[in-house]
């Protein structure tokens, strides 16, 4: 087993990490395979295509940013969509081989891709468990989704349970360091968690992380915030046979930099941005106040760009590519709007998604209203109150 010592170079593993290296979470994972009763989920946030994240990478790169290591994780699990995973990393070990990477999964289907994972350089892997007994999960789990069917609860939460420690087992024998996540949830786990540290010691997990739980807003029948002094006697059993993270913040979804006094964890916006070559925004569409048609019907896009004085304006009306002639449209699509660095669209799917951002088009889905969203990713004020990213 190895030791926090070990595990100080990676920032999602120890806490001194944090101020020496720089971290970037690409949200390339769309859909959940799980949810716990007492969240509410991922909400609308909408993944990104494997190449669009490369090239919000590229953009953080290109502002010196310290990146060391890059993490695959959100706003689904990373394993339920293997390919756009794999994709990712791949495209990222290519074209930064020195950068580490990471990722954070429930842990369905990591028995069968760790050790490709491993081929490709996973180093780190956090797998959130926060159940080892099937009549634990059962209170926990709101629905569980091990493929594209939800099993009825009792079946799936043995299938979690069992699938889990085949993934520790095999991204240990794969040579991944394992991190362990479990939450506290006051009332339903916290008696258990010191059998999940046992549990997860025994299969060869190197560390782990105790959470406390804190109730979000708008979701009903939550169990209270965890107590400190609850949390700390947890921590101090569970301890007796893992060894535990520091009790710090949880690494996060689209999280980038250092920690600096000023700027805890330094954040950066995964909102693509205008450069000299593409300056301009196009929308699709129905009403010309909202973001309400989906790419597929789209046949014009309305063209907002920066006028003299640096704020966003419609600049005119473009006619698109007729639907129906296949990748062809898509291709053609991308010269039409070849000024253009972001598409807002109601709905697009994964194929125009994935030849539009390969021409240098990110596709954002939102349902927003049209002129806040604008704003926004010319830096301006709030977005639309329903935006998805």
């Amino acid at each position: 087993m190895s030791t926090i010592a070990d595990n100080t170079s990676h920032p999602c593993f120890g806490m001194t990490a944090r101020k020496t290296v720089g971290r970037l979470h690409l949200p390339v994972a769309p859909r959940a395979n799980a949810r716990v009763r007492f969240t509410g989920g991922n909400g609308n946030k909408p993944a990104m295509m494997p190449e669009e994240a490369l090239v919000w990478l590229d953009h953080v790169m290109e502002q010196d940013k310290p990146i060391s290591i890059v993490g695959i994780t959100g706003p689904g699990d990373p394993l339920t969509s293997p390919d756009l995973t794999l994709r990712t990393l791949r495209l990222v070990r290519a074209k930064y081989p020195d950068l580490s990477l990471c990722l954070t999964t429930l842990g369905m289907n990591g028995a069968e891709y760790a050790e490709e994972l491993a081929e490709i350089g996973l180093s780190h892997v956090t797998v959130l468990v926060d159940a080892v007994d099937p009549e634990v999960a059962e209170n926990i789990y709101a629905w569980i989704r091990p493929a594209k069917r939800t099993l009825p609860l009792k079946e799936a939460v043995a299938l979690l349970i069992t699938d889990q420690a085949r993934s520790v087992s095999a991204f240990k024998k794969a040579g991944v360091t394992v991190k362990v996540n479990t939450t506290v949830y006051p009332g339903y786990n916290a008696g258990h968690v010191e059998k999940i540290a046992s549990t997860m010691a025994g299969l060869g997990a190197d560390i782990m992380a105790v959470v406390p739980f804190h109730p979000e807003e708008g979701v009903e029948d939550a169990p209270q915030a965890t107590d400190m002094e609850l949390l700390s006697e947890i921590r101090d059993r569970a301890a007796r046979h893992i060894d535990l993270m520091p009790a710090f913040s949880e690494c996060g979804e689209n999280m980038v930099g250092l920690d600096a006094p000023d700027k805890p964890g330094a954040p950066v916006s995964v909102l693509p941005k205008p450069t000299k070559e593409r300056p301009n925004v196009a929308v699709v569409s129905s009403t010309g106040m909202d973001i309400d048609l989906h790419l597929g019907h789209a046949i014009k896009a309305m063209i907002y760009g920066p006028r003299g004085d640096g704020l966003a304006c419609l600049l005119g009306v473009r006619d698109l590519p007729e639907p129906g002639a296949g990748n062809q449209r898509w291709e053609r699509l991308a010269d039409t709007l070849g000024d253009c660095f972001v598409l807002l669209t109601a709905s697009a799917g994964e194929n125009p998604r994935k030849i539009l951002s390969r021409k240098g088009l990110s596709v954002l889905i939102t349902d927003g209203e049209i002129e806040g969203t604008v704003d926004v990713l010319y830096g301006g004020g709030k977005k639309g109150k329903k935006n998805k990213k």
